[in-house]
């Protein structure tokens, strides 16, 4: 058992699957694996293993930000052997052609955190998708003719900005959309040498203000769970 995950040896498969919201986490365990088991509910963060056909999958909630995340990956990764790591998360649209619902394959991250900066004595690192996850996702995608993007995301340690207009350059040099997590899961899997790679479903535009319910963001966007489970090893 680590410090914030209560699973004990075993229990965790070695793909898991990581939305932020821990409630989204218990959806889709309970609606799309069989015989799903919770192992953890450690400080509210739900965790829960099943059978996806043949395959055991995990799935817990990884928080906001990429702090958050970060605790939870290094402790699946160093204590719990976890292989494969698949964000499956919403973000916000900063290119007007993307709506609320398509999907965005992630395949690298900007971001404003320092948290690189400081791993790597002040300069960048280029955090980056599996390439193998990210193509068999893109191929998944298509074969269910699913509106899906692939590009670069940006990874905020800010929610709420005081300047209306930051995304806006971000937007220009191709950025698609903004979450918080991205950033900090891709640099973690090449520290650790395993994949990872993050599914998003568009729930806001901060372009044209089009934005889905909180029950939406929890509960109404099961593609990008289910492309993440079709590409499980």
């Amino acid at each position: 058992m680590s410090t914030h995950i209560g699973a004990k040896e075993g229990q965790i498969a070695p793909t898991v699957l990581l939305p932020g919201d821990p409630l989204r986490a218990k959806y889709f365990a309970e609606t799309m694996l069989k015989d799903a088991i919770c192992f953890s509910e450690v400080r509210g963060m739900l965790g829960y293993t099943g059978l996806y056909g043949d395959r055991r999958v995990s799935i817990m909630g990884s928080g906001m930000g990429i702090p958050s995340l970060s605790i939870y990956v290094n402790e699946l990764v160093s204590e719990y052997h976890a292989k494969t790591l698949i964000r499956i998360g919403t973000c916000g649209a900063i290119q007007p052609y993307l709506k609320v619902g398509d999907i965005i394959l992630a395949m690298a991250s900007s971001t404003d955190s320092h948290i690189n900066k400081l791993r790597f004595a002040g300069m960048d690192y280029a955090s980056i998708a599996s390439f193998r996850l990210l193509l068999r996702a893109y191929e998944e995608a298509r074969l269910r003719a699913v509106n899906v993007h692939v590009g670069g995301v940006f990874s905020s340690d800010t929610f709420y900005e005081d300047d209306p207009d930051w995304w806006k350059k971000w937007a220009a040099y191709g950025v698609l959309a903004v979450e918080m997590e991205t950033c900090g899961l891709y640099t973690l899997a090449a520290k650790f040498g395993v994949d990872a790679l993050s599914i998003l479903t568009v729930s806001d535009s901060i372009v044209t203000g089009e934005k889905a319910t909180a029950q939406q963001r929890e509960r109404d966007f099961p593609v990008m769970a289910e492309i993440a489970l079709e590409i499980s090893p």
